[in-house]
């Protein structure tokens, strides 16, 4: 990660680019969440309603969200895991959306490699590897990369928010209404509510979306959840929260590795909690134990910038929401967050 990770296309100059490519992929983070998927598939969409001759396909790796059949429609996409990209595969532009870092791409990387003359990245986190693309829209200021790519596609089509096709304003709220918390969140702006305005104007069934996102929870979600909940520990008088699931949690509770979404979230909702951290345990394909960290804070006087902690890690993120992984059990994952927080191993 370096500090030269900015910006340097406008969405009028990444538009004029993309028109002139006949194959397109657009691609994202590993285990995609609901910005990944928006922002992917709003711009995908854009260039087909442009140019129905045009070939794109979306790109993803890693666990999906459940709800990805009800948003993707019949958006041409392919699953990473199963059919990696080879050498027949090459588009003519690349487009990697809601990330700019090589250890976020998974199966994805090894491709991208050499190809930054074909690659633009769109992406508003603080962190990332510049040299992964020539052409870069990258605001942390922007409360989501739909955000971002709202901006590409009007460019495309040459209409406003409120005019853009209704399957391609859908995904562009799906990425900034979760990334935004469905607009709870210190990220939230006017630029953020009017860009939501104008695409409720534009057709998006927001009430249906929530529901279709939001209120799918399966009974061994909530189960994980309870277990989760049973590991609570509350440090440094109650100010860092921490919960942590192991393998066996997520087979007692039937439950999936995509299941934790929000845990951390929720323990904001204590009065005295000004960060929170999930650790969760997996392996890796060579079989080591490895600990994913989800990290939050609440804004205020006494804010936690969590994209910090989360650096000291090997990860990144936001100020107010980051994750890293650390190869290692869980206690080590443990002693290795308190030390970044600057606390006793031992608390």
């Amino acid at each position: 990660m370096t500090n030269t990770y900015a910006g340097n296309t406008t969405p009028g100059e990444a538009a004029a680019w993309l028109k002139g490519a006949r194959a397109v992929a657009v691609a994202t983070h590993f285990k995609a969440d609901g910005d990944a998927v928006g922002s992917s598939l709003a711009l995908a969409r854009a260039l087909r309603h442009r140019d129905p001759s045009v070939r794109v396909e979306v790109w993803y790796a890693g666990v999906l969200p459940d709800y990805l059949p009800e948003i993707i429609r019949d958006t041409a996409w392919r699953h990473l895991d199963s059919a990696p990209p080879n050498a027949q595969d090459t588009p003519e532009a690349i487009v990697v959306t809601d990330t700019g870092a090589w250890t976020q791409l998974g199966p994805l990387e090894a491709f991208l490699r050499g190809k930054a003359g074909q690659t633009l990245i769109i992406d508003h986190h603080l962190s990332g590897d510049p040299e992964m693309a020539d052409r870069r829209i990258i605001d942390a200021g922007a409360a989501s990369a739909a955000q971002l790519v709202a901006g590409v596609a009007c460019e495309l089509l040459g209409c406003p928010a409120a005019s853009l096709p209704e399957p391609v304003a859908t995904p562009l709220y799906l990425g900034t209404a979760t990334d935004t918390g469905w607009f709870r969140y210190s990220n939230v702006t006017p630029a953020v509510f009017r860009l939501a305005a104008d695409l409720i104007q534009a057709g998006v069934p927001h009430t249906e979306l929530f529901r279709v996102v939001e209120q799918r929870d399966k009974p061994g979600r909530v189960r994980l959840y309870g277990r989760a909940l049973a590991s609570l520990e509350l440090l440094e008088k109650d100010r860092v929260a921490l919960m942590n699931l192991t393998e066996g949690d997520f087979k007692a509770a039937g439950a999936q590795p995509g299941d934790t979404g929000g845990f951390a979230d929720r323990l904001l909702a204590i009065e005295s909690v000004l960060v929170a951290v999930v650790f969760t345990e997996s392996r890796d394909h060579e079989g080591r134990s490895v600990t994913k960290l989800s990290l939050r804070s609440k804004p205020g006087p006494n804010a936690v910038d969590v994209n910090v902690v989360s650096g000291v890690l090997g990860g990144g993120g936001h100020a107010r929401a980051a994750g890293a992984r650390h190869t290692g059990s869980l206690a080590e994952a443990r002693a290795a967050l308190l030390g970044a927080l600057g606390l006793s191993a031992s608390a």
